[in-house]
């Protein structure tokens, strides 16, 4: 069994915390399918590293994230813009890697520094210090401690029984407060918090630490700061999880308006059909309600009808106000009327 356990302690706020995340986690549901849609899967991933990388100082906003992950030409500083390549690439290659392995965080390290550093995915060789401007505020441990470091936080990891929820954070905090790297550790330990996190509950593949911090980035720093002080992550764990629970309490209250919306549009509906009493209609209706928009040819194969039939029947419900007509040709689609 492992001798070290990092310093922390359970305290009433914690445990409540713990409880009412485990609870909120079971109540989202709003993510549930969304993994496959690579279109979905590429824009929170986009929108992830633009976080985290603002965390670090990167100057490119989101669009110019984008346009660079499109292969497009930015006016940006080129180490911005590697940046962004590389956290790309290690985001990418996340799916594969295992949040309890210290040779994959090494590797997600080398992909997240490849090209900014002289040695990406290896520990430092030298002491490192954090500052705030001119003012050493963290003197990281030095370097010939850190495969003895590392080694005893991983070992914790693994054999811990505590919540995934408490790992997470403890070993983020620790992770920041080793440093093990001579750059590159705040968006690598963010990107390790995600994976334990994801883990646990894929929720958080939607649901991200980076952006969760980068909405409160000095409190994330004050929180650091205040564990290093106590000489204990519980100030950290404490952070995250409020930080974690506003989060999902804010997922929750934006999934209930979406039903709400959805629920009187629905209603619309079907008081339109009422006159009409069609199933074929209804069919149609409540498609668009969904989508938003559809071709002859996505209307055809909900209805089992040739795209011939389907334009004339199209063309009715058009006659009748039920839906709209937009664009022309190739282009032309369906929409709800409003």
């Amino acid at each position: 069994m492992n001798s070290y356990v990092p310093p922390f302690k359970y305290n009433a706020r914690i445990v409540s915390l713990v409880a009412e995340v485990s609870e909120l986690v079971g109540q989202v549901t709003v993510f549930d399918g969304l993994d496959p849609n690579p279109v979905l899967r590429r824009e929170n991933q986009i929108r992830t590293i633009h976080s985290s990388l603002l965390i670090e100082n990167n100057a490119l906003t989101l669009d110019q994230v984008t346009a660079v992950l499109d292969g497009k030409h930015v006016l940006a500083p080129p180490r911005d813009v590697r940046e962004v390549q590389n956290a790309y690439d290690a985001y990418e290659a996340a799916a594969k890697l295992d949040p309890y392995s210290f040779d994959d965080l090494l590797s997600a390290h080398g992909l997240m520094m490849d090209g900014l550093v002289k040695h990406p995915g290896c520990l430092r060789s030298d002491g490192v210090g954090v500052y705030a401007g001119d003012v050493l505020i963290h003197a990281a441990p030095p370097h010939n401690v850190l495969p003895q470091l590392m080694g005893d936080l991983f070992e914790w990891l693994c054999s811990s029984n505590d919540h995934p929820l408490i790992k997470g954070s403890v070993f983020h905090y620790e992770f920041e407060f080793i440093h093990p790297f001579m750059d590159g550790n705040g968006r690598t330990g963010r990107l390790w918090h995600s994976l334990l996190l994801r883990a646990w509950r894929p929720v958080f593949a939607w649901l991200p630490v980076e952006t969760l911090i980068h909405r409160s980035q000095q409190e994330y720093y004050n929180a650091i700061m205040a564990a290093t002080n106590a000489g204990s992550s519980t100030p950290f764990i404490e952070f995250m999880l409020g930080t974690i629970h506003k989060a999902l309490v804010g997922v929750l209250e934006q999934q209930e308006g979406q039903a709400q919306l959805e629920s009187d549009r629905m209603a619309t509906v079907s008081n339109r059909l009422q006159p009409y009493g069609g199933d074929r209609d209804a069919m149609v209706m409540s498609f668009l309600s969904k989508q938003g928009c559809a071709t002859v040819g996505d209307i055809a194969k909900l209805l089992g009808l040739s795209k011939d039939r389907t334009r004339a029947v199209l063309r009715d419900m058009a006659q009748r106000g039920l839906i709209v007509k937009v664009g022309a040709g190739r282009a032309t689609r369906y929409e709800l009327s409003e």
